[in-house]
């Protein structure tokens, strides 16, 4: 390495031309990339420092006693193309301290004049002792200290000095080190999970990968090493691949850097680059949990090992004797070949993994029901030692498996204990495609795998309410492993559990359930938020994708914690209650009642029909307003203002509020929709969830004379920002836009190109709506479904397409998932009829094109 670098460059060259020259073709070469690359551009800067250095020596007048040191990353020899420079002057106070002044300037301003980033610092061996002993950052990147130029002894005695510093202190500063890491993880999240993950900070990045190495130095406690040093080496990689590519000394993989970044490292696209740097995170901090448990455990011993050593001395401070204590080495049992011991869940001494292929299964699902971490040396054992269970597995293999589903939040440590030794993939090796498989839907915080896990862990806390429990915890952990495989997730998934089910012991009945739950996971959500519950064909369509009480039952449940193990954004208090409208509907049809039971309209409440009659009197729209609590059951609600009030802009006292419910009453005309929707987006409000139906007056009341019936519009939005603004202006803009004398074509127009003056951050290009005919779904009317990026006015805009093409709305739900929006039309032509086809393709293209067409075209 050094011969190369000597052709790229004369060592004796200090001036900035000639090491910028070489560094440049250094960080060009193709053919040199990685740890080799990282270690010639960190011995290139050597060179040049040392000659700089040298050079100032001679021009201070210094002859002896004095190095230079670099610390931290570059200490290590982990130079990336932007990283910083970490040197320490180390002097041993001998020189005057203008001559050494004039020695820093030397070294320094040319690191500055060619622009790199410096740390830097002007110290003899004892104030870096005494800084380090403050500064627990300093400390840790003199624990990497490594000699430049100048006196070695005195870096040598540096080196010797700090290390015996941290080994003496490491009981005090460990766990000082040890809350840094913590707090490090709260602001920056899990690397392992992020879309834009801070490679350097998050946990399970670089960071926490140094932390390891200190916790090594300092001989209290080890990592585990399998896979730590490659996890370290491709985090390193993809941060060089970064630096490149942005020019920049950045950490965070942005969205829009990582095909390129892919690209260089030589990875297939950026779902192939998360995955290496999922699995690589994924490793560190597995490390980290194990280290830093052995940390807490050595320290406790020592805490508890002091009174005892002063009795046996015949000291006043312990109680108890060598018997008593917190670490004694007791073994308590949990189950056959399995015990506790310390704190964590280990092997008898007379367990046979060679002999006993239900072991691993059983230990864990010890572990997890006694909410303790299974021991590193026993699954490492138990992957070395143990055999592959049959083809079916035996009685006891399933229900083992299902007792570590079922054990709630413990389950996940357990779980990510057996992933580290590769134990998951030898039970369920169709788990390989979705270990650690990112999920590009920012709904979703975890990766395919995660969610599986998480997903059982809530489904646990729903297992009361099925009468399987066992297939609603299988189901949970395979509703999302066809993401493995292209096409449709749901029917991937559906043959893969099937085999799986069969495989680990589940008889016909059983396999054929478990392949219905995978199947169908998404329909209750999707039918109950997307379709109109009041169309028998909506409901006959579920009850025959179901086929029994009992899948139905564990359906439900399946959705709920799918969608609670998703995101805070996939699951409310309003979905929970169309969701558990429409299992009561279709329980009723699979109990043998008909499905026209249900075409009539909805049941109206009590304020429902007063806003619906208020209406038809004045012949104008009624606005009532709810403050939301998901702590609130469906149909209660906070505070209500009629339509002269504005909630206020706290919330109730107890939970707050997710949101406000609006009800608009309105005499039935066309436009209705997307002109309530386009005040809405005046005032600056975002809409949630919407439904829109026709409400049955009071017997006795003639709508039809007077006003030809009215609407109900049901909203569920909150202020983009500011407090929420009045009812009564709200209700004065609607009169004006019905009437016409309120532009809101106009208005929207001028705010989106107020917008465009002033650019805002730059985000992810959103991928082109798209507007599709969902045959079947109806025997009433058409079902028009848009699937669009969330946008201030999104639904006036599709309201105004559908009018501009002469269909009626004859209901609407939509919906909004994080940043993306889904809504589906039902429509019908002037009759009040389904569309004809061939009529139905027409406008969903012509609803597409008005929404990627600029809005106010």
């Amino acid at each position: 390495m050094t011969d190369s670098l000597e052709t790229t460059t004369p060592t004796t060259d200090s001036g900035p031309g000639g090491y910028a020259a070489a560094r440049l073709r250094l960080l060009q070469e193709e053919s040199r990339s990685g740890p080799p690359r990282r270690a010639a551009l960190a011995e290139l800067t050597d060179q040049w420092l040392a000659a700089l250095l040298t050079g100032g020596t001679e021009t201070a007048g210094i002859a002896r006693g004095v190095a230079l040191v670099a610390v931290g990353g570059y200490g290590r020899g982990e130079l990336s193309p932007r990283s910083d420079l970490d040197v320490l002057l180390l002097h041993d106070g001998s020189a005057d301290r203008s001559a050494l002044a004039a020695l820093a300037d030397h070294v320094w301003y040319p690191v500055w004049d060619m622009g790199l980033a410096l740390d830097h610092s002007v110290r003899t061996p004892d104030e870096a002792r005494g800084t380090a002993a403050e500064d627990l950052k300093v400390q840790l990147g003199l624990l990497d200290a490594r000699h430049i130029a100048g006196d070695a002894a005195l870096t040598a005695d540096l080196r010797t000095a700090v290390l015996a510093d941290w080994r003496a202190q490491a009981p005090r500063r460990l766990p000082e080190l040890h809350a840094l890491c913590q707090e490090r993880a709260e602001r920056h999240g899990e690397l392992q999970f992020l879309l834009e993950p801070d490679l350097k900070e998050a946990r399970g990045g670089l960071r926490d990968a140094t932390a390891l190495r200190a916790i090594a130095a300092s001989w209290l406690a080890d990592a585990p090493r399998e896979g730590l040093d490659d996890a370290r080496r491709r985090l390193l990689d993809a941060r060089d691949a970064l630096h490149l590519s942005t020019g920049r000394a950045t950490d965070r993989l942005a969205l829009q850097e990582q095909d390129q970044v892919a690209c260089a490292l030589g990875l297939l696209d950026a779902d192939a680059l998360l995955r290496q740097i999922y699995e690589s995170a994924r490793i560190i901090s597995y490390a980290s949990d194990v280290t830093w448990r052995e940390v807490e455990r050595v320290l406790r011993a020592r805490s508890a090992a002091r009174p005892r050593l002063r009795t046996l001395l015949g000291g006043r401070g312990g109680r108890g004797g060598a018997g008593s204590g917190a670490d004694t080495g007791e073994r308590s049992p949990l189950a056959e070949g399995v015990v506790e011991q310390d704190g964590e869940v280990v092997l008898a001494r007379a367990a046979r993994p060679d002999r006993d292929p239900v072991l691993p299964l059983r230990a864990a699902a010890a572990a997890a029901q006694a909410g303790l971490p299974l021991s590193p040396h026993a699954v490492r054992r138990l992957t070395a030692a143990s055999r592959p269970l049959p083809v079916p597995w035996p009685p006891e293999a399933r229900e083992q498996l299902i007792t570590l589903l079922g054990a709630g939040e413990s389950t996940v440590g357990v779980w990510e204990a057996l992933e580290a030794e590769g134990l998951v993939t030898r039970l369920l090796p169709d788990w390989e495609r979705v270990r650690c498989r990112p999920q590009r839907n920012p709904v979703h915080r975890w990766t395919v795998d995660r969610h599986l896990v998480e997903t059982a862990v809530r489904a646990s806390a729903l297992s009361r309410r099925v009468g399987r429990p066992d297939l609603l915890l299988v189901a949970a952990l395979l509703h999302d492993i066809g993401k493995g495989w292209p096409g449709d997730h749901s029917v991937a998934g559906e043959t893969i559990a099937r085999d799986v089910a069969a495989r680990i012991g589940f008889d016909r009945a059983d396999v054929a359930v478990l392949a219905t739950l995978v199947r169908h996971h998404l329909l209750l959500v999707e039918t109950a938020t997307r379709r109109d519950l009041d169309d028998p064909a909506t409901v006959r369509s579920v009850a025959e994708a179901v086929g029994s009480v009992t899948t139905l039952e564990l359906l439900h449940a399946l959705t709920e914690a799918d969608a609670l193990a998703t995101g805070p954004a996939a699951w409310s208090a309003w979905r929970a209650s169309l969701v558990a409208d429409l299992v009561k509907r279709v329980a009723a049809v699979l109990a043998g009642e008909p499905a026209d039971d249900w075409s009539t309209p909805q049941q109206t409440t009590a304020e429902q029909e007063r806003l619906a009659v208020e209406a038809w009197r004045t012949g104008g729209p009624v606005l009532a307003l709810h403050a939301r609590s998901e702590a609130l059951p469906p149909g209660e609600t906070g505070l209500l203002t009629d339509a002269t009030e504005a909630p206020p802009e706290e919330g109730p006292t107890g939970p707050e509020p997710i949101g406000v419910e609006l009800l608009i009453a309105v005499p039935d005309q066309p436009g209705v929709l997307a002109t309530a929707a386009g005040v809405l987006a005046l005032h600056r409000l975002t809409v949630r969830a919407a439904d829109l139906r026709s409400v049955e007056l009071p017997s006795g009341l003639d709508a039809a004379g007077a006003v030809g019936g009215v609407l109900l519009l049901s909203w569920r939005v909150a202020a983009e920002y500011g407090s929420l603004p009045q009812a009564a202006r709200l209700r004065n803009d609607l009169l004006r836009a019905l009437d016409g004398s309120l532009d809101i074509v106009a208005r929207l127009a001028e705010r989106e190109a107020a917008y465009r003056k002033y650019p805002r951050r730059r985000g992810v290009h959103a991928p082109p709506p798209r507007v599709t005919v969902a045959p079947g779904s109806s025997q009433l009317a058409t079902v028009i479904e848009v699937r669009a990026q969330d946008a201030p006015g999104l639904l006036h805009r599709i309201g105004r397409a559908l009018e501009h093409v002469g269909v009626a709305v004859r209901s609407a739900h939509v919906s909004t998932l994080g940043a993306n929006a889904v809504d589906a039309f039902y429509v019908t032509d002037d009759s009040g009829a389904p569309l004809k086809p061939m009529h139905a393709a027409e406008v969903a293209q012509n609803v597409e094109r008005a929404l990627t067409s600029p809005p106010g075209a």
